[in-house]
């Protein structure tokens, strides 16, 4: 979901937690499993980047053709990095056929607390 097009928001001047992004797609009627399979592809090389905090797929429970990602990363910097994998990039070109529309993205500031890693 993430698109090296997208201008990421600067963190607050006191923010101190991890950089993190929502992504939302909708399928097209027919590929919803393809969409399912290129997300799920992510998951592994996301996961062992430096500074990959946290990185899920979710598939809505009413509606199977909505997806939701949810990406954590320790800093803005790094997330700038992430969408410069070529993987990335590759990911960008394939999944734009089989979506409806532009991804949505979403930027958060943590409020909470982050827990430490159990």
């Amino acid at each position: 979901m993430s698109d090296a097009r997208v201008v990421l928001p600067e963190p607050d001047a006191d923010e101190t937690g991890p950089y993190t992004h929502l992504g939302f797609a909708t399928a097209k009627a027919g590929c919803e499993d393809q969409v399912e399979a290129l997300l799920l592809g992510l998951v592994e090389p996301l996961r062992a980047e430096e500074g990959s905090i946290e990185f899920h797929v979710h598939r809505d429970r009413a509606d199977r053709s909505q997806f939701v990602i949810y990406e954590m990363f320790r800093s803005k910097q790094d997330l700038e990095k992430h969408l410069a994998e070529p993987y990335v990039q590759e990911f960008v070109r394939a999944i734009g056929p089989v979506v409806q529309g532009p991804l949505v993205q979403q930027f958060l500031r943590m409020s909470s607390d982050l827990p430490a890693v159990r």
